[in-house]
């Protein structure tokens, strides 16, 4: 099991200064399985002031650029903090820990 970030969509502004098509805030998705056991996080993060000297326009990002910026932005405790809600998810699919509903048919 590992989980699998995804990009639902990027927010962009189409001039910032002398940049064009400047990605401001990622939406994303995070997901993973154990067999019919799921779990998954969504969420959005913005990005930090474009800088010139690595600017990537629009029309250039890759799918695994905007990953890596989104997670660079949520920092590595809360990356840690979402896939181990995922996990728990999944464990908790595994055995409950809960029931609703009525005991009679």
């Amino acid at each position: 099991m590992a989980v699998t970030w995804n990009v639902v969509s990027l927010d962009a502004t189409k001039t910032v200064g002398s940049l064009s098509d400047v990605i401001t805030t990622v939406h994303w998705t995070a997901s993973d399985a154990d067999g019919d056991h799921t779990g998954s996080s969504y969420g959005s993060v913005g990005l930090a002031a474009a800088d010139s000297g690595s600017f990537t326009a629009y029309a250039s990002v890759s799918k695994d650029n905007a990953i890596a910026w989104a997670k660079a932005a949520l920092g590595a405790d809360e990356v840690t903090a979402i896939e181990t809600g995922i996990a728990a998810q999944i464990t908790e699919s595994k055995t409950p820990t809960k029931t609703s509903g009525v005991p009679w048919s």
